[in-house]
């Protein structure tokens, strides 16, 4: 788009919702541009728990139509994305048979009680309300409970005070920022006039048009007929560009940390652990990539460029789980990565975080005479409402442009989520048919469909690069590395290491492969000797400062 284009929709920030929406507006045939002042899914959309979940939680605030969404979306999600979304069975430890119900019912009236234990009564009723709503598109089992002998047979480690379990199913998600470009790629396919750009800001609006500046490059503008504010956290800061100044945003932190830890992982089995921690705050652990991800903190905070996780939630998470599992040590070189974000969520006064809702809205700003167009901003929401949310906005932008809607994504398959094999005998079916026509090993293929999906065929044909292993990875090559460089957006080395792949966030990522993933980032993309030194030391300092990671 140089010079001064005309567009149908400027989407400005591209995280889950915005490149939700971004899909959704390009099936319609709506000519898009979306824009992020970093890389793709790199804010609060690539901090979450990684769970795709109903919101058991908001039940107790009387959340009740987000929790029917939440359901929905959440067995939409495991039918459309399923080589990235999985079931979880969730485990809830219970301490008490009747404790809760009278702050529960303060709380659902809207009270402000301070937290609470919550009882195997009270569980029991949320379950079966959670089942309730669950049961449309149902694609998992229901509830269970058992009694403190039974409970402690499947999961010794357990604090023994238990009185019961609750089991539940949820979801999980193993590449949450791939799953958001592959949403920017599957809406570039569906719409030839629309865009998209990374490390690119916004640095001016005047006379209806908006001047971007990215990274390496020229300046350009674009004239839209709307604008969609999907900047997160950033979304006041934003408007005040926009020349539509709000106060929207009352955002929290979450931190998390992975921790290395066999004996945790083999005793979860699969399962995760979503527990109440001393202070009443929901808490959960599971295993992700063979690691035990414990999350998260709930802090008022409303800085995100400079959010990270603090030692003093490092703390808060490894107290939790000591007090859960009494039986297990753990200590802080257990770490092997830390992350942290800010939930954009509405600006509230109310004194617990936990209380703040995570439901969402679209505020519309109308044009004025300043400025041409409207501007919709995208307030709260949660990771796994996006299709809806992303539905939702795609209407109300369809009635203003007085276009109507032509398909829906309700059914649509998200990236490899294409005709994916989901279970056992179609999985060796697809590799099979893949070894015939890509000629490649069976066993490589196998571990790119669990990466990519069913695009697993182009990584493994992809033909430019050497296609030997990274020094030290078990699994990454150098051609796959190099496929990703030249086809997925990549403007730095971070963006390799921490998004696109999972080579950081597994703690398997070191010094050697950082320096070989650089050479061959070098080579696709014309860097000097001096930016890729830059780029390697500028990945280190992100990583170990931020992420409390130690290269191997």
């Amino acid at each position: 788009m140089a010079g001064t284009g005309e567009v149908d929709v400027v989407i400005l920030g591209a995280g889950i919702n915005g490149a939700g929406l971004f899909r959704d507006l390009c099936a319609q045939g709506v000519s898009c541009l979306i824009v992020d002042k970093a890389d793709f899914g790199s804010g609060t959309s690539a901090a979450p728990s990684r769970l795709i979940h109903g919101g058991l939680k908001y039940l107790e605030t009387g959340e009740f139509g987000l929790v029917a969404q939440s359901t929905l979306e959440r067995n939409l999600l495991l039918k459309n994305a399923p080589h990235y979304v999985s079931p979880l069975p969730t485990v809830i430890p219970i301490f008490s048979w009747s404790k809760g119900m009278l702050a529960a019912l303060r709380t659902l009236f809207g009270s402000t009680s301070a937290p609470r234990s919550r009882g195997a009564i009270l569980i029991k009723i949320g379950l079966m309300i959670y089942d309730f709503y669950g049961s449309r598109n149902q694609v998992m089992p229901r509830h269970r409970m058992v009694g403190r002998r039974q409970a402690l047979s499947g999961m010794p480690a357990l604090n023994p005070s238990i009185v019961a379990t609750g089991t539940y199913y949820d979801a999980k998600i193993s590449h949450p920022e791939r799953l958001v470009l592959e949403l920017i790629l599957d809406g570039r396919q569906a719409n030839a006039a629309s865009a998209s750009a990374n490390y690119t800001a916004l640095v001016k609006s005047a006379d209806g048009v908006l001047t971007f500046q990215p990274e390496n490059g020229a300046a350009f503008s674009v004239r839209p007929k709307l604008v969609v504010n999907a900047a997160g956290p950033w979304i006041d800061d934003v408007n005040e560009l926009l020349g539509a100044p709000s106060k929207m945003i009352g955002g929290t932190k979450g931190s998390h940390v992975l921790l290395k830890h066999d004996e945790l992982v083999k005793s979860l089995a699969g399962r995760m652990l979503y527990f109440e921690a001393d202070d009443g705050r929901i808490c959960l652990i599971y295993d992700y990539l063979g690691l035990a991800l414990v999350g998260s903190t709930d802090i008022k905070a409303d800085n995100p460029d400079a959010v990270r996780c603090e030692p003093d939630e490092v703390e808060y998470l490894l107290d939790s789980v000591r007090t859960l599992l009494p039986g297990m040590a753990f200590e802080r070189d257990q770490i092997v990565y830390a992350y942290s974000g800010i939930r954009p969520l509405p600006a509230s006064d109310a004194s617990l975080p936990g209380l703040i809702s995570r439901d969402h809205s679209a505020p519309v700003t109308e044009p004025d005479r300043n400025r041409p167009f409207a501007v919709i901003s995208l307030v709260g929401g949660k990771w796994t409402t996006f299709r809806g949310f992303a539905e939702e906005v795609a209407d109300t932008v369809l009635g203003r442009l007085q276009r109507s809607r032509k398909v829906t994504t309700q059914a649509m398959p998200i990236g490899g989520g294409r005709d994916f094999p989901t279970n056992a005998a179609a999985r060796a079916g697809w590799l099979a048919l893949a070894h015939s026509n890509t000629g490649a090993e069976e066993r490589r293929l196998d571990a790119l469909l669990s990466r990519y999906g069913t695009r697993a065929t182009q990584i493994a044909t992809h033909g430019s690069g050497d296609g030997g292993r990274l020094p030290d990875s078990e699994s990454y090559s150098k051609s796959e590395i190099d496929y990703i460089v030249r086809n997925e957006f990549v403007e730095h080395l971070a963006d390799i290491v921490m998004r696109r792949s999972t080579l950081a966030i597994s703690g398997s990522l070191t010094g050697r492969d950082l320096q070989a993933i650089a050479a061959i980032a070098g080579q696709a993309l014309g860097w000097s000797a001096g930016r890729l030194a830059r780029e390697v030391e500028a990945a280190i300092v992100e990583l170990e400062d931020r992420n409390l990671m130690r290269l191997g």
